[in-house]
């Protein structure tokens, strides 16, 4: 049984989300990257993205009344990273010929490893399908590469995507096409 609760994402969330995002990095990635690529990675490639909260495809998971998990897809051409540096609305994806974009999955330490990730990404691929998706791509850490090739992902490159203070920050883009219903 679990004993926390998916749910869309809502604006009074952000500032629980941006405290989550600080500590997931802090904390889940540091196996992976070093401590000056962590800190250069939140705000630069980490960070809320309201547009997708406000699109309604953006997922929050609370567990006692605080929000321990997060992620989602986008109908959108931003394929990551935050607020920080967006101007204006990004452009719609097209969904006959276009992936939609997996985004922003983060996890609390205390809750990782307990199926949560998974049930953002099912229910992110559902309500991509639903709008007519026939596939998926996304941008994830190195953390993140098993989770998602546990679900049918494959890899379909390798880079290193540019941080603040010429650091950089190794990411693998990922592509699922769905099989339909």
């Amino acid at each position: 049984m679990t004993n926390w609760r998916l749910r869309l994402a809502t604006l009074d969330d952000i500032p629980a989300l941006e405290a989550l995002i600080v500590l997931s990095v802090r904390t889940l990635l540091a196996p992976f990257y070093g401590q000056a690529v962590r800190e250069a990675s939140l705000g630069a490639a980490f960070g809320v993205d309201a547009q997708i909260i406000r699109d309604g495809t953006y997922f929050s998971v609370e567990a006692d009344g605080q929000v321990v998990a997060c992620g989602g897809w986008s109908r959108r051409v931003t394929a990551y990273g935050g607020d920080r540096d967006r101007m204006g609305e990004d452009a719609a994806l097209d969904p006959t010929r276009d992936p939609a974009r997996i985004r922003a999955f983060f996890v609390h330490p205390a809750w990782a490893r307990r199926g949560i990730g998974s049930a953002i990404l099912e229910a992110s691929e559902a309500a991509a399908q639903t709008a007519g998706f026939r596939a998926a791509t996304l941008i994830g850490t190195l953390a993140g590469e098993k989770l998602y090739a546990t679900h049918g992902y494959t890899v379909q490159r390798r880079f290193d995507a540019p941080l603040p203070g010429g650091l950089t920050l190794a990411v693998v883009e990922m592509h699922k096409r769905f099989v339909p219903a």
